[in-house]
């Protein structure tokens, strides 16, 4: 079996109002496709961070690729929470999935023709290479999040770390986007942070539910142990535990990961 692309062993971090993570232990296999999820403020951000090198473990040992984050930058793609560029960014679809490329590739306001292969290709992997031409203001907020996910992709990256990708998107725009996602096939692995994992359980092969501490699982289907983590303990009958059951029920089992 080949080595885990990200491998987390007893890690740990807070800041200075508390910890966040304590004792977290995660293992990603190449071509996984895994979704994490839990309250907010629970850490999930936080973890994608120490994945990227961004941040240190306070305890612990995280790796990516077998060395420590942010060695390898090429191989990870990363889509923030909250993209950085305005829908009125004065940019074409394909001036935005351009700006992906290392810095030190830029040669002025011009690019080789092999890096415009490289961004027609990411488009075409996210379904939005029709869309080269357009202006951000003229893109929906789906299309808009998909531009992201190529400007990510242009470095052919190995993992593709994305936090929630799916927030503020239209149902239409959000399906589009998990459609992209499991599209790009077992040589991407994937981690995406999500709330909805009704319409991302057909496409997931583990969840990982963080609330300071993370309960991993190795298929689409959450556990009572990762509910207990993200809600509590509730008795029958009680609203709460009428709502874990049945958000438990909603979710699938078994893959459909390609």
């Amino acid at each position: 079996m080949s080595s885990p692309v990200i491998e987390i062993e007893g890690l740990s971090f807070g800041y200075e109002s508390g910890p966040v993570l304590s004792d977290v232990d995660l293992h990603i296999r190449r071509g996984d496709f895994i979704a994490i999820v839990g309250p907010n403020g629970g850490g999930k951000t936080t973890l994608l961070r120490l994945v990227l090198g961004l941040l240190e473990p306070q305890r612990g040992r995280a790796r990516v690729f077998g060395k420590a984050p942010g060695k390898e930058p090429a191989r990870v793609g990363y889509v923030p929470q909250h993209g950085n560029l305005a829908p009125g960014f004065p940019a074409t679809a394909q001036e935005v999935v351009l700006m992906g490329l290392p810095h030190g590739r830029r040669h002025g306001p011009s690019f080789w023709r092999d890096e415009r292969a490289w961004a027609s290709e990411a488009m075409r992997r996210t379904g939005i290479e029709d869309l080269a031409g357009k202006r951000l203001p003229e893109l929906s907020g789906g299309q808009r999040q998909r531009v992201l996910i190529a400007r990510a992709l242009i470095t052919r990256p190995e993992l593709l770390l994305l936090d929630e990708p799916l927030s503020n998107i239209d149902p239409y725009g959000r399906q589009c986007i998990v459609e992209t996602l499991t599209g790009l096939g077992r040589e991407t692995t994937v981690v995406m942070v999500s709330h909805d994992l009704g319409i991302t359980a057909n496409a997931i092969t583990g969840i990982a539910a963080v609330n300071r501490y993370l309960v991993q699982a190795d298929s689409p289907q959450l556990t009572p142990a990762m509910l207990e983590l993200m809600y509590g303990v509730h008795e029958a009958g009680c609203p709460v535990h009428e709502h874990m059951h049945n958000l438990a029920e909603t979710v699938p089992s078994g893959e459909a990961h390609p």
